[in-house]
């Protein structure tokens, strides 16, 4: 019975986290009780957490108000395109830098990381001009598609995961006669899903909410993404904040989805992607 007694600095601790938890998710419940108000009772104090008339017809009208089908497909193509691309080029990098040995590799690797450093307002405007009067693809999902499928942070993510694996699980393909491709394929692809998870989790949840880079390069309202969409609830006159908070919530479930989906791998990924480096 002692053995499976709280002491007190624990319950203290477990206290504060379900506080901090509590506190995190009040934003959320706020959003989803303003989605059943009218927008005139949305900012009423003291809050009405839970509304005495909800307004169900807020989710039938977001549908009918913007085209938010097509912005959601259109987010959806954008966000599973990238994502395929982005564990594709960033695990197959991170294998060479981890696992092989060619001139200049460490150079080569701390050069490429070091453009994590640099923010993407300061070079968006060339980039910019640079797809749309040389790659004549502005206005086009590829144009974000390209900018977006390779990561740096997904190679060092992968890179610091593949370091934990032993050498000399390789060098015995090698001896076995498998080549560097098979090798990547049938051996580490399969022992790397914790880190894979986590990263496509930060690459999906942060293309799904890209906002300023369909802003600059989508200006046809049938290739416009979801977060483009939500500004079309806002007008020169007023604002329609139920239907915002409506669409939000609808936004948010492929987001939850995806994360409680690779959860269980989520922080697994996370550990062992620094054990050694």
């Amino acid at each position: 019975m002692a053995t499976h007694r709280l002491r007190p600095g624990k319950i203290l601790i477990y206290f504060i986290l379900i506080l901090l938890a509590l506190i995190m998710l009040l934003p959320f419940v706020w959003m989803i009780s303003a989605s059943l108000k009218l927008d005139k009772d949305v900012f009423t104090f003291p809050i009405e957490w839970i509304p005495k008339n909800p307004r169900w017809q807020n989710y039938l009208d977001i549908w009918t108000e913007i085209p938010l089908g097509t912005f959601i497909f259109n987010t959806a193509k954008i966000t599973l395109i990238v994502t395929f691309l982005q564990l594709l080029t960033s695990s197959f990098a991170a294998y060479a830098f981890a696992k092989l040995n060619f001139k200049g590799k460490n150079v080569l690797f701390i050069v490429y990381i070091g453009t994590i450093a640099i923010p993407w307002q300061s070079y968006m405007v060339p980039q910019f001009i640079m797809m749309r009067n040389i790659f004549h693809l502005n206005d086009t999902h590829l144009a974000i598609i390209c900018l977006q499928a390779f990561s740096a942070f997904g190679v060092f993510l992968m890179r610091q995961f593949y370091l934990s694996v032993p050498d000399e699980l390789c060098e015995a393909a090698r001896i076995d006669g498998m080549n560097e491709y098979q090798i990547y394929w049938s051996i580490m692809l399969p022992l790397s899903k914790p880190a894979l998870s986590t990263l496509t989790i930060f690459t999906f949840v942060n293309t799904w909410n890209d906002f300023l880079g369909p802003l600059i390069y989508l200006t046809t309202t049938n290739k416009k993404t979801i977060q483009i969409g939500l500004r079309m609830f806002i007008s020169q006159y007023s604002t329609e904040y139920g239907l915002i908070m409506a669409a939000s919530v609808v936004v948010l479930i492929p987001v939850l989805i995806v994360f409680l989906s690779l959860q269980k791998f989520f922080v697994q990924g996370i550990a062992t992607s620094g054990l050694k480096g």
